[in-house]
C-alpha cells in the first residue's frame, strides 16, 4: 500500500489546491469513531466527515441495507422510473421533522443543493425574489449557496459577482456583543433601507451554526424572526443540515424552540456517508413549483435512501438522542473545568452534542491557539475540526454510537493538548 508521504505528493500533482485537506494522512480503513491510515496508525474521529458519521463509520444495519439494496438496482432516476423507498422516507421525514400540519419531501444529492432548492421553492410559493440569510452562515459552495453564506475567506473569496437579492444581517453572538436585540434591529433597518418586506421570499438561517462556530439562536431571536415572517408573508427556512439527525439530543435542533418553520433543509448525517440531501416543508408550499421544476440525476439514489432508511432505524432504536445528550453534558463537564486551569478557553457551549470551544487571547480572537490545539491532538490521535468567522473555535462532530472507552480516551487527549496551552 503506498504511503502517506506518496500520496500526498501524487495529490499536489493531480488535484487543485482550492480542494483544502486537513489531515497529512490518508484513511485506508474506518469503523464506528475510529480511522486507520494507509501506515496503520490509529485515529479517533471526532469530526465525522463534517457532522456525516452520526450513526459512524459502517454502522453494521447500514452496510446491510445498502448491500441488500445493491443487489436489486443503483439507479434508474426517480423522476424516470420512481422506487418505493424514495415514498417512504419521505413519509419518515414527514412525519419526524417537526409540526403536525401537512407535508411534503423533495430529495437532492447535496447539502447545497438542498438549500438552492429551498430558495426556488420559496420564490415559486411568494412570487418575491429576496432572501435574507446571517453572517457566519454557511449554506454551500455554489454560487447561490455562497451567495447565502456569511463568511468571505475561504468560500467567497475571488468568486464574485453573486447573485443579486441576497441580503445578510449580524448573527447573535452574546460574546462578540452583538445581541439579539441587535439583530432584529438590524432587520428593521434592512426593511427601510434596502428592501421592503413585501419582496422578501424567505429568512434562511442554521439555528446552531455550523461553519460560523455553533453559535445558538437564542430562543427569543427565534420567536419574534417567526413572528415577522408571518406578519409580513415571508418564509422561514431552519437549515438543519448539520444540527439534524440526533446531534443536538433531538431529530432537530428546531425542537429546541417553540416556532416551526416553513421549511427545512437537510443533509449530511441523512444517509450514513451517501450523498443525499431533502426539503421538507407545508405541503402547500412545496407544490409550489410545477412539475420538472424540482428534481435531479441523482436526487433521492436508491442506495442513498436505502441507507437513509436504515439510519433514522438506528437513532431510534438505539437511542441516539438520549447518547448525544449524555455524551455531550460529559464532553461540556470536562471543558469547563478545564477552563479554571485555561484561561484562553473563553467559553463552553452546546446543545446536545454539538459543542464548541471558543479560544481568545488578549480580548482578541485567538485563531494560531486554536489550531495548535487541534494539530496537537492530531499527532497525538484525535481528529479536531475548527471553525468559526476567525478559526478561533474547536467544533466536536464525533459519532453518537462512540463507545464509552474511546470517548474517554479522546476526551484524555483533549484535555492533553489544550493544556499544553497553559502558561
Amino acid at each position: 500500500m503506498p504511503s502517506s508521504e506518496s500520496l500526498q505528493r501524487r495529490r499536489e500533482l493531480a488535484t487543485p489546491r482550492g480542494v483544502g485537506v486537513l489531515a497529512p494522512f490518508f484513511v485506508a480503513k474506518a469503523d464506528n469513531a475510529e480511522l486507520w491510515d494507509v501506515e496503520g496508525r490509529r485515529y479517533i474521529d471526532f469530526a465525522g466527515g463534517i457532522a456525516v458519521m452520526n450513526t459512524g463509520h459502517r454502522h453494521p444495519r447500514i452496510v446491510q441495507a445498502i448491500e441488500a439494496q445493491l443487489q436489486n438496482f443503483t439507479h434508474t432516476c426517480y423522476q424516470i422510473a420512481p422506487y418505493e423507498s424514495y415514498i417512504a422516507l419521505a413519509e419518515r421525514l414527514n412525519h419526524l421533522t417537526p409540526g403536525n400540519h401537512h407535508k411534503k419531501t423533495a430529495f437532492f444529492s447535496t447539502g447545497a443543493e438542498a438549500v438552492e432548492n429551498a430558495i426556488k421553492i420559496a420564490r415559486a410559493a411568494t412570487g418575491r425574489p429576496g432572501v435574507i440569510a446571517f453572517s457566519g452562515g454557511f449554506h454551500g459552495r455554489t454560487l447561490l449557496g455562497m451567495a447565502l453564506t456569511g463568511k468571505v475567506a475561504p468560500y467567497k473569496q475571488s468568486f464574485g459577482p453573486f447573485p443579486a437579492d441576497i441580503y445578510h444581517l449580524p448573527f447573535p453572538v452574546a460574546l462578540h456583543g452583538i445581541t439579539a436585540e441587535h439583530s432584529l434591529k438590524a432587520l428593521q433597518f434592512l426593511f427601510k433601507a434596502d428592501i421592503e418586506p413585501q419582496r422578501v421570499a424567505a429568512i434562511i438561517l442554521e439555528p446552531i451554526q455550523g461553519e460560523g462556530g455553533f453559535y445558538i439562536a437564542p430562543p427569543e431571536f427565534m420567536r419574534e424572526l417567526r413572528r415577522l415572517c408571518s406578519q409580513h408573508g415571508i418564509l422561514l427556512i431552519a437549515d438543519e443540515i448539520q444540527t439534524g439527525f440526533a446531534r443536538t439530543g433531538r431529530w432537530y435542533a428546531m425542537e429546541h424552540y417553540d416556532v416551526l418553520p416553513d421549511l427545512i433543509t437537510q443533509a449530511k448525517s441523512l444517509a450514513g456517508g451517501l450523498p443525499l440531501s431533502a426539503v421538507t416543508g407545508r405541503a402547500e408550499i412545496m407544490d409550489a413549483p410545477a412539475p420538472g421544476g424540482l428534481g435531479g440525476t441523482y436526487a433521492g439514489n436508491p442506495l442513498a435512501t436505502a441507507a437513509a432508511l436504515a439510519v433514522l432505524e438506528v437513532i431510534e432504536q438505539e437511542g441516539l438522542n438520549q447518547r448525544a445528550e449524555q455524551l455531550g453534558q460529559q464532553l461540556k463537564d470536562r471543558l469547563t473545568h478545564l477552563q479554571q486551569r485555561l484561561p484562553q478557553l473563553a467559553e463552553v457551549r452546546g446543545l446536545g452534542a454539538m459543542v464548541a470551544a471558543e479560544f481568545w487571547r488578549n480580548g482578541e480572537p485567538d485563531p494560531d491557539g486554536t489550531r495548535r490545539i487541534q494539530q496537537r491532538a492530531m499527532a497525538n490521535g484525535l481528529l479536531l475540526l475548527s471553525c468559526g468567522v476567525y478559526g478561533n473555535v474547536l467544533r466536536f462532530l464525533f459519532p453518537l454510537t462512540i463507545g464509552d472507552a474511546t470517548f474517554a480516551e479522546a476526551l484524555d487527549l483533549l484535555e492533553s493538548a489544550m493544556t499544553a496551552e497553559i502558561g
